[in-house]
């Protein structure tokens, strides 16, 4: 089954007209464009000739029969299949730079088996999706605004093989997901990584009785929580509070021995530092928490 890249939503809303129904457990192939809808092909196209109407597509959503407010989807990455070619850039205004900047500037890279090629240089090849998540509550959320549905949360973890467990709010939980990298460093400083096209493969599960108020990942090696706020003060503390929660759920720790086991082993990384909402994570050894 495949979700073809012209059908996009730019708001993930309980008011979106499903393009395909799946039963849970269904694998599923997203069709997905750039950021910036497929529009910048050269470097000559940069940041003022785009149309920012049309940046940060999410293909889909797709309903999955049974899911229900207050249920889990469980959204397994096996795949991610990328463009040959993809395309970073800079302007004035832009990034953690952004009162530096004196041009537009648009940079396009080759994308190998395992790197990436910038300016000469060979940097390791990051595939990881930059928007995915469920229909938010209400009116909905911009694609470009991270929050507790997931959203444009750009995390390096979320990537092939990794399990993303996304809380849902509506009726068949309405995924839908875009904005692939094949680079990106943890911040997106500039507020571009390497955007690129490509393909997504991804099983999707109901899970009942597990109701995680945020975006979670699971690795081979890592339990993450997510956290988006307006600062990366108020994000980190979503990340942690949750973290802190998944741990008492799962041992006996209580919460101050919890806290005090994130002081002695877990990790508090960057997402992203330069969407409308940042993104913090916080990182635990599966090796400690099974």
């Amino acid at each position: 089954m495949r979700l073809a890249k012209d059908k996009v939503v730019f708001n993930m809303s309980g008011k979106n007209e499903p393009v395909l129904t799946v039963d849970s457990g269904s694998t599923v192939v997203f069709e997905t464009m750039d950021c910036f809808s497929n529009t910048v092909k050269s470097s000559e196209d940069v940041v003022s000739s785009i149309d920012f109407s049309k940046v940060n597509p999410a293909t889909g959503p797709l309903f999955v029969k049974g899911a229900q407010p207050g249920d889990t989807l469980k959204v397994t990455i096996n795949k991610i299949t990328l463009e040959k070619t993809g395309v970073v850039v800079t302007a004035p205004g832009l990034g953690m730079l952004s009162d530096r900047i004196e041009k537009e500037e648009t940079v396009i890279c080759d994308i190998h088996d395992d790197s990436v090629t910038y300016k000469g240089l060979t940097l390791p090849l990051k595939k990881m999706i930059g928007v995915i998540g469920t229909a938010a509550p209400g009116e909905g959320v911009n694609t470009g605004t991270p929050h507790d549905h997931g959203g444009n949360m750009d995390c390096l973890r979320v990537t092939e093989g990794a399990t993303l467990y996304l809380p849902v709010n509506v009726e068949g939980a309405l995924l839908a997901m875009g904005d692939m990298h094949a680079a990106m460093g943890d911040g997106e400083i500039m507020g571009s990584g390497l955007e690129v096209a490509g393909e997504i493969e991804v099983t999707v599960d109901v899970v009942k009785q597990f109701n995680f108020p945020t975006p979670l990942i699971e690795t081979d090696d890592l339990w993450v929580t997510l956290g988006s706020r307006e600062t990366m003060e108020d994000a980190s503390q979503v990340a942690i509070d949750n973290m802190v929660e998944l741990i008492t759920q799962s041992s006996s720790l209580t919460m101050n021995q919890a806290g005090m086991l994130l002081s002695l082993a877990g990790d508090l990384h960057t997402c992203q530092v330069v969407n409308p909402n940042k993104t913090m994570r916080m990182e635990l050894s599966k090796k400690i928490l099974q």
